[in-house]
């Protein structure tokens, strides 16, 4: 078994050179702990593990953990805002308006309202989103080949994403569900303790689920864009705006690229998931509703109410995520491949095809 992830990760395209030579020769190393089948000579020089491995997948995840659980929570004010905006747009008017109308009505605290659900919930879809993003890319890119991976990578950054935020999302519903129960629901509980059993007292575990559906619906696209939006948007600034070499920059300068790619499929992943995001928000407000009931209840327009905040809100959070997810691996000495380059298999095609 480990013979063939060995083969799938020496042909993928997302690995660094290091990597491949070391996994060339990996079979023939002998393991230094008994039962143990992973070689410590394996590790590239200077890296804390090697790419493709269980530890890698596993300190992804911890980067995932880190980047959303970390921003989600920083942006509550803002969220819970947006939130109110989209449920009830005839008190909360614009952001400064709903800015106004919260802290006079519940001062300031009221505006860390639903920060524990926030943090846990968001915690453990980073968790999946970045961690899982990683293991699909990877097996993703066996099956096709190194070719194919190359050609086709927008469509394997797609497929593992969409994979990827698929069970992000069932880890996230139900602190999802208490969080905009407790931010938008007038005289609802203001704590995550007194929440859960409220809200299964009231509703069963449909209560935690019952958006699940919607949450797909705004994520899985949101995800897609975010990850392939930023892959391609990293290849391209290092392609014609970065003055030179990925390798000749500084990892402070790898990560002001990051941040700038990421602030890019930020913008993109708030437009094309925004609806979905305003059914979630009144869905979990309203009892007994169905997604499809509150999408004809709001109307086209009112699917977009809370667009702009959003915009400001998503763009910002993801080029953080992206910088702390790429920052922890710098800081872990984790592998960081350039963007994927084409192999020598394909040049030497069509180089042939073009002789011929």
């Amino acid at each position: 078994m480990w013979n063939t992830f060995l083969e799938v990760s020496k042909n993928n395209p997302f690995a660094s050179p290091v990597h491949t030579a070391r996994c060339e020769n990996q079979q023939e190393m002998k393991p230094l702990v008994p039962g143990r089948t992973i070689a410590a000579a394996a590790v590239p020089e200077g890296d804390s593990c090697e790419f493709g491995s269980a530890k890698y997948f596993a300190l992804c995840g911890l980067g995932g953990i880190l980047s959303c659980g970390i921003t989600h929570t920083g942006i509550v004010p803002l969220d819970l805002v947006k939130c109110r905006i989209q449920v009830d747009p005839a008190k909360y008017k614009s952001v400064v308006n709903g800015f106004k109308v919260t802290l006079a009505e519940d001062g300031v605290r009221g505006l860390g309202k639903g920060w524990a659900p926030t943090f846990f919930g968001y915690s453990a879809q980073g968790l999946c989103k970045f961690g899982l993003y990683e293991v699909f890319k990877v097996f993703y890119s066996g099956i096709i080949g190194e070719e194919n991976s190359y050609l086709y990578r927008t469509w394997l950054y797609l497929a593992a994403s969409a994979s990827a935020e698929f069970f992000a999302d069932i880890g996230l519903s139900p602190m999802e569900a208490a969080k905009v129960k407790i931010q938008t629901t007038p005289g609802f509980v203001g704590t995550l303790r007194e929440a859960l059993p409220l809200m299964y007292k009231n509703e069963g575990m449909s209560a935690f689920y019952k958006g699940l559906v919607p949450l797909w619906m705004r994520q899985i696209p949101y995800t897609m864009m975010k990850f392939a939006c930023f892959e391609r948007t990293v290849e391209l600034l290092y392609a014609h705006v970065v003055p030179k070499p990925r390798a000749d920059c500084t990892k402070g300068e790898q990560l002001i690229v990051t941040f700038a790619a990421g602030y890019i499929a930020g913008v993109f992943c708030a437009i094309v998931s925004h609806p979905a995001d305003t059914v979630v928000s009144k869905l979990n407000q309203e009892k007994g509703s169905t997604a499809m009931d509150v999408a004809k209840k709001l109307g086209f327009m009112g699917l977009w109410k809370g667009l702009a905040p959003r915009i400001v809100m998503i763009g910002t959070l993801t080029a953080a995520q992206w910088f702390i997810y790429d920052a922890v691996k710098v800081w872990l000495r984790m592998p960081r491949p350039p963007p994927p380059e084409m192999p020598e298999s394909l040049k030497r095609k069509l180089a042939a095809a073009q002789a011929s």
